[in-house]
């Protein structure tokens, strides 16, 4: 006898209290295994495949795509022993290959990893999916009901063609219904265009924007995000030019023009960002110093260190190793202040952050370890989570628990700047560009390569003179490289 397994949203950490449905991997009907990804979700941080921690036949999903589901809300219900007799054990036709069959009924009714995030190590891995295609007579030949109502779990003939009792099913239904069989449609008829992140898909859809008309920028022609914004951009101004006319009968005849605003929700990313800069600054209070620094042989350092046959190593990688050792001379900037308790908790290892520019907006990838890495090490981190960033595929794991953020601002052009502190870290040491500018270099004037260094530090965890002599010790080793051999 089945018995009916409900799967909610966990939670996802860092305070994260929803989540976006941003595709469905399941389909109502389906046999799903222990552990296999069922949903696809964007939370403010990251892009998270949820596996379900029950194996056996889906009855019900909840919620649309694009809707926005609470944590600890459902996401769908499972029948654990729930294959039907007559296709269990009929070979390849019904379940695929033996390594990808689902648990059965007596272990998928107790199997649940309990680690339902990927990323968090997932006790098995996912089988193939199967669908279920019921035939014959009985219970079986309701099938033919509507798509629609199948997918959406509206009534009981869907559950039932999969072996599960109708008012089994019914109670599920009840609980809500998902998207369409037309939006479902529509991707599918996109899926002849270079485009990856389900993000832009639905962006499209939502705007009933044809991705066929649209010229990627990305690579090999990928439409990104941003392809989808001009487009969406070009069109609403071609539509406001076309009403300029009506509008202006309008207002002759005495109706109102419209103001031409335009408002943007704070949710998801945009939300979460907004949140967390405004409790850091009610809560840290925060001060600033920054200091110039000739970083001519810094450059010169790294053209020695990228000779032909060698790792690549990148400016970021050696400011980081100039961070961690300074933070390892001044650990009072590599902590948190629990407000609960009053206290100041010194962190043992340094988890670096760094700011990363994507289509979705700016985010913080962490460097784990960061001062256990070499200078290469280091590089090689920089370069694969910055292009998984891009690429929108950051686990929760690499977007959070950072201790010490370093924000290269001088990739915009700009020479200084003061950030507001990544909640909940003590500071934020920020790069400028480096340009060439006239300085006193062994008492002649010269042009050298100038960079401007700013700390932005709680002033709770340290006075000015712990946070001058970090940004001092980081500035001489800019001017001199050599010093970090020493320290060694």
């Amino acid at each position: 006898m089945a018995v009916v397994r409900e799967f909610t949203l966990p939670d996802l950490g860092e305070g994260l209290t929803e989540a976006t449905i941003v595709q469905w991997m399941v389909e109502v009907g389906e046999v799903v295994a222990v552990d296999q990804p069922v949903v696809e979700v964007e939370t403010a941080k990251a892009m998270v495949e949820v596996p379900c921690p029950y194996g056996g036949v889906v009855t019900a999903r909840f919620g649309a795509e694009g809707a926005e589901v609470p944590v600890g809300a459902p996401l769908v219900t499972v029948a654990v022993g729930a294959v039907p007799d007559d296709l269990a054990g009929t070979g390849p036709s019904a379940h695929g290959s033996g390594a990808g069959a689902p648990a059965g009924p007596a272990d998928a009714a107790e199997a649940g990893s309990g680690n339902v995030l990927v990323g968090y190590g997932t006790s098995a891995a996912a089988a193939r999916r199967r669908r279920i295609r019921p035939g014959g007579t009985g219970p079986a030949a309701g099938a033919s009901r509507p798509a629609e109502q199948v997918a959406a779990g509206q009534d009981s003939s869907g559950a039932e063609a999969a072996g599960v009792p109708g008012a089994v099913a019914a109670a599920g239904a009840r609980r809500g219904a998902n998207g369409s069989a037309a939006a479902r449609a529509a991707e599918a008829g996109s899926r002849t265009v270079a485009v990856i992140s389900p993000l832009v898909r639905r962006m499209a859809r939502e705007h009933d924007l044809d991705l066929r008309e649209v010229t990627g920028s990305g690579r090999d022609g990928l439409i990104l995000r941003t392809d989808v914004e001009c487009a969406i951009r070009t069109r609403q101004e071609h539509a406001t030019a076309g009403a300029g006319v009506t509008d202006a009968v309008g207002a002759a005849a005495g109706a109102a023009a419209p103001t031409g605003e335009e408002r943007i929700p704070l949710r998801g990313m945009l939300g979460a960002a907004a949140e967390k800069f405004s409790r850091s600054r009610r809560e840290i209070p925060e001060a600033t110093c920054w200091v110039d620094a000739d970083a001519t042989e810094l450059l010169a350092a790294r053209r020695a260190m990228n000779v032909p046959g060698a790792p690549k190593v990148s400016l970021l990688a050696l400011l980081a190793r100039i961070t961690t050792a300074a933070l390892a001379r001044f650990p009072q900037l590599n902590s948190t202040v629990d407000t609960k308790t009053q206290e100041i908790v010194r962190l043992p290892a340094v988890h670096l952050g760094f700011a990363a520019q994507t289509d979705r907006g700016l985010v913080v990838p962490v460097v784990r370890d960061a001062h256990a890495r070499t200078v290469e090490d280091l590089s090689a981190e920089f370069a694969r989570l910055t292009e998984t960033a891009r690429e929108g595929g950051l686990s929760l794991a690499e977007l959070t628990h950072g201790t010490f953020t370093l924000n290269n601002y001088g990739v915009f052009g700009v020479d200084g700047s003061t950030p507001i502190i990544n909640h909940p870290e003590a500071a934020m040491l920020g790069v400028g560009r480096i340009a060439a500018k006239p300085w006193v270099h062994d008492g002649e004037l010269a042009v050298r390569q100038v960079v401007q260094l700013s700390l932005t530090f709680d002033h709770r965890v340290c006075d000015g003179g712990t946070a001058g002599g970090f940004l001092r010790f980081v500035a001489d080793c800019v001017e001199q490289p050599a010093l970090l051999l020493r320290g060694m």
